[in-house]
């Protein structure tokens, strides 16, 4: 990946090559946290790992709390739409099928263990912690320079048609 920046001075979201699973399955999907269609949002890239995903996220300036650490709504935001992307993604291979389904977060909790430093390249790590048809338990952890900076866990949900955001990946 070329190591061009974005429209708000940011290095891409991350370093890993190819497609990301949003990319791959959402390619118009407007969500702030991972829609790669929202100019103004993170669009985090989340790649498979065994049992889970993987990105990494460069913050910018308008990421900031206070100077120098990261926002912990952009965190939460980090952890949500990569935790959502890990239940959507483990769904899909459970049934068999070739699209994840839109899945929606029933319940997520960020511990924010230390500040979250701006300037350093953010690993988000996610792993499938049990899986019972239309719903996954996940967990999620943040580090910044090797240490764990927040740690996270939600359920996420399988929608059914009906739902609002039944056709929104697609």
């Amino acid at each position: 990946m070329s190591q061009s920046t974005l429209k708000d001075g940011r290095l891409p979201a991350d370093t890993m090559e190819g497609e990301s699973v949003q990319e791959q399955h959402a390619p118009n999907s407007i969500c702030f946290g991972c829609g790669p269609a929202n100019d103004d949002g993170l669009k985090i890239r989340s790649f498979p790992i065994e049992n889970g995903l993987k990105m990494t996220f460069n913050t910018s300036e308008a990421h900031q709390a206070f100077p120098g650490m990261i926002n912990g709504g952009i965190i939460g935001t980090l952890l949500d739409c990569h935790g959502n992307w890990t239940a959507a993604m483990a769904i899909m291979a459970n049934r068999g099928e070739e699209m994840p389904p839109c899945t929606v977060t029933a319940r997520y909790t960020v511990k924010l263990r230390r500040p979250t430093p701006h300037g350093v390249p953010l690993e988000i790590t996610s792993q499938v912690e049990s899986l019972d048809g239309d719903r996954a338990e996940i967990s999620m952890t943040l580090t910044a320079d090797g240490e764990v900076c927040a740690r996270g866990d939600g359920l996420f949900v399988a929608v059914k048609e009906g739902h609002p955001a039944w056709h929104r990946w697609h």
